[in-house]
């Protein structure tokens, strides 16, 4: 099951999440090649973050899949993630910032 945990300084009041949300999932799905019914996007928002010394708009994620990720994947993931912040939170592409993990099945509890 891929997870994309996103933490952004940005209020999200009156923001369509959902618009995010079903954004972020498709993509998510897409790239990494696993079926969108296994995909889970958690959106964080109004989470204290500095990032270059100032508080202007940025955000931070962290991705977690069983398999599908290789330096190709992530790559087309962070340009997708970062498009996605950028078009719908406002979030500039060079204020992000995504971490990945590549988790074997084993080391989570079914």
């Amino acid at each position: 099951m891929p997870c994309l945990n996103i933490s952004t300084n940005v209020n999200l009041d009156g923001v369509d999440t959902s618009a995010f949300l079903s954004e972020a999932s498709s993509q998510v799905a897409k790239i990494i090649k696993k079926p969108e019914s296994y995909v889970m996007i958690v959106l964080k928002g109004s989470v204290p973050i500095s990032f270059g010394g100032t508080e202007q708009p940025a955000a931070y994620g962290e991705l977690v899949s069983i398999g599908g990720l290789s330096s190709d994947v992530n790559k087309k993931l962070s340009s997708a993630i970062a498009t996605i912040l950028e078009s719908k939170l406002l979030v500039p592409k060079s204020r992000f910032f995504l971490k990945f993990f590549d988790v074997k099945a084993s080391y989570l509890n079914f």
